[in-house]
């Protein structure tokens, strides 16, 4: 029987037993070395050979990330390892780095409880490392340092052993840093990085070693050793003395929890039911015997078994042909087939216990982000919030008439496997649209409907979304209903930056009814609102919010659902361009109502009211937001005019320049519309010697000229007329 046989027989032994299991993850910048990584940890437990470690990239087994040599889709493995005589299993989660696919990282992180984060020794500490620190500590997750390409600073950069050290302590000061900053103050203490303590390694990934201070001390090798062996071109030896897989699964076992410890502390962060229900007693004591709470983190199609939910299992035991229930929809799902995954190939088990990463087919409702539960009654966990929205968007059509049904079902499974895709369907023209991240994402997702689901289509180019608001208060605004006996009066002005950010962050609960309108209205009055108006939060719709400041009107309350009907037809189709709008107060502050019933239906109300929106944001000011992205540029100091000279074209913004040895580095910012084709002028600006990176960065307001030109190439686009209607056209 082979080593991966014997691993999998040992693996099913200690899925039973949480306080032997480890649920980590990788997280950086890209290309900081998160698969090659992943790669030694899984050949060291003898799940391949060890001599295609980090070349062979395991977990990047989809062919686009094998030809682009990035990773795309966060993949998980489950191995075991021997520490001390006592075995351990370990799930693990690569997550990709790219930034058009952040949304895979936030839902990596649901499923695990502590997370490597990379650094690169020759890059420093990038923005994308910055963002995924953020997203572990959100999730309450623990996050250990792994310091990657120490070989690349001695032998490419020429430093000393002094400088070596210095540079790395710089590293890990400036990481400890931002994760401090981030910390409540009880996990200050706890979760800080020393490198006495043997939580932060140094090491090369594609080599294969990597040491921390403990093993320093317990094998007799120091800097010194490391600094010699490097400059010898000696890495063999070096990785027989301290593997890479050692090192860093002991550290893994000794500072990262096992899911017990985790799920005390992280069940309250990500579900925010009674703790004293049958299921909060539960989940924090990751109880095989409780009802079962299933989070699913991910959606994989597989040509085989159809759809697989993979996700993290929190309390119950999963077995195969059981009924769960997916929160929110009204039928029960049987689990097929219940599995532990290791890259792409999945070990099927009757049955598999809480702590564990599972892998469950015929979850058909399911979707990224479902909660799934035994019982119906279960409160589902806390949505997941994305740190940026889809912000590009492309048409797509079937080449073939005969091919239309097939695209419409392949487009709502792409949309099911990765939620950070939007996906909108009009029947009626045939047209549908697909918004992603960025370029790449699009780029990887039509090659899989093409490659994988086999629909052949046609795109058009890739069009930035925009967003709409007003820059000053409007109205009151008169809107009369098509009969005339019906008369709202409504009033906009910009929403609260504190606010926006907050439901942004997910801390304003905005999906369906408002449960307890106190509490919103003190948290909206600590966020800076006015008192009347935080009373008044009738509904919100994104980052618009809806507030009722009217007293005493007759038959209002009765109308009510329909004047929420209109505030969301309004918010997402502004009256600029048809685009969304963001970050508004509606504010109704004046009624006229008929008082037979028959005379105020859908058909006099939802127009009416509308009118009023559409006329009161003409008179506030009407400003179209555009995706701006971060830019960062590492070039060579003789090719840094080239560079700057790069993002001003673009209508971007220098912010920053800095100088680190021989290269410089430039900060700015770009509007998303004018970064297509940014990857091959970038390239031949400086002869290929650039590295860059990018960062969403939100929405912010556009030029007035610039929006005086683009606004009626977007309404052509949509088949409207050029120039948008002014206020006198909403009162007639």
């Amino acid at each position: 029987m082979g080593r991966k046989e014997d691993n999998i027989k040992k693996a099913q032994a200690l899925m039973r037993k949480p306080q032997f299991i480890r649920n980590i993850g990788t997280a950086a910048h890209i290309d900081h070395g998160k698969t090659t990584l992943s790669d030694n940890l899984i050949a060291g437990a003898g799940m391949m050979s060890e001599d295609l470690a980090g070349k062979q990239l395991l977990l990047d087994y989809d062919e686009q990330e094998q030809a682009r040599g990035i990773t795309i889709n966060a993949a998980s493995a489950s191995m075991v390892y021997d520490y001390k005589g006592q075995e351990y299993l370990i799930n693990l989660i690569d997550t990709p780095g790219h930034v058009d696919f952040g949304g895979d990282v936030t839902r990596a992180m649901r499923a695990i409880d502590g997370v490597v984060i990379l650094c690169c020794a020759v890059e420093g500490v990038m923005p994308q490392t910055e963002t995924v620190i953020r997203q572990a500590i959100k999730e309450k997750v623990h996050p250990i340092l792994f310091v990657n390409k120490v070989d690349r600073l001695i032998n490419e950069l020429q430093v000393t052993p002094e400088q070596m050290q210095q540079r790395l302590s710089n590293i890990v000061n400036e990481v400890n840093e931002k994760i401090r900053k981030l910390l409540p103050p009880e996990l200050k203490e706890k979760w800080a990085l020393k490198v006495e303590s043997g939580n932060v390694v140094f090491g090369s990934a594609y080599n294969n070693w990597a040491i921390t201070v403990p093993y320093m001390k317990k094998s007799s090798i120091n800097f010194k050793t490391i600094y010699e062996h490097c400059k010898n071109n000696d890495q063999k030896a070096l990785a027989k003395k301290a593997p890479l897989h050692e090192v860093l699964l002991e550290m893994v076992i000794t500072h990262l929890p096992n899911p017990v410890d985790a799920q005390r502390l992280r069940i309250p962060t990500i579900w925010h039911g009674d703790p004293e229900s049958e299921f909060g007693k539960a989940m924090l004591n990751c109880d095989p015997d409780g009802p079962v709470a299933y989070m699913v983190t991910k959606i994989i199609i597989d040509p085989h078994a159809g759809e697989v939910a993979v996700g993290r299992l929190f309390s119950g035991k999963i077995i195969k042909g059981q009924e769960l229930w997916i929160s929110g929809m009204p039928n029960p799902n049987r689990a097929q087939l219940v599995s532990l995954t290791v890259g792409a190939d999945r070990i099927p088990v009757e049955e598999i216990d809480s702590g564990n990463v599972v892998a469950v087919s015929g979850l058909k409702d399911a979707i990224a982000g479902s909660s799934v539960s035994s019982d119906p009654a279960m409160a589902p966990f806390e949505k997941m919030v994305h740190y940026s929205d889809p912000v590009v968007t492309v048409a797509i059509e079937a080449k073939h008439t005969k091919d239309l049904p097939k695209l419409v079902d392949v487009l709502r499974t792409v949309a099911k496997a990765d939620p950070s895709i939007q996906v909108e369907i009009n029947q009626e023209t045939g047209e549908h649209l697909m918004s992603g991240m960025g370029e790449l994402h699009l780029e990887i997702t039509n090659y899989r409907i093409v490659n994988e689901h086999k629909v052949e289509i046609n795109t058009s180019p890739p069009i930035v979304v925009f967003r709409e608001c007003v820059s000053s208060k409007g109205g009151p605004f008169e809107g009369k209903s098509p009969n005339k006996h019906n008369r709202f009066y409504i009033e906009v002005a910009p929403l609260e930056p504190a606010i926006v950010q907050a439901i942004r962050g997910g801390e304003i609960e905005t999906e369906g009814r408002i449960k307890d309108s106190k509490a919103m209205a003190k948290k909206l009055q600590e966020l800076g609102m006015d008192k009347d108006e935080a009373k008044g939060v009738a509904s919100f719709v994104g980052t618009n919010v809806l507030l009722d400041t009217t007293k005493g009107i007759q038959y209002l309350h009765e109308t009510m659902e329909l004047i929420k009907e209109a505030f969301e037809e309004a918010m997402n189709r502004g009256p600029l361009a048809n685009e969304k709008c963001m970050g508004m107060k509606v504010m109704l502050v004046d009624a006229k109502l008929h008082e037979d019933s028959i005379h105020r239906g859908p058909a006099q109300v939802i127009p009416a009211a509308r009118s009023a929106i559409y006329g009161a944001m003409c008179q506030g000011g009407r400003v179209l937001y555009e995706p701006i992205t971060k830019v960062f540029i590492n070039v060579p100091q003789d090719m840094m005019g080239n560079a700057i000279r790069e993002i001003q074209q673009r209508r971007g913004i220098i912010e920053d320049m800095k100088q680190e040895g021989d290269m410089a580095v430039v900060e700015g910012r770009c509007p998303i519309a004018e970064m297509f084709g940014f990857a091959a002028s970038v390239r031949s600006a400086t002869s290929g010697r650039a590295l860059w990176s990018t960062e969403n960065s939100g929405f912010e307001p556009m030029p007035r000229e610039v929006q005086e030109k683009i606004v009626p190439q977007i309404r052509e686009r949509k088949g409207l007329k050029p120039v948008p209607y002014d206020a006198s056209y909403y009162a007639a």
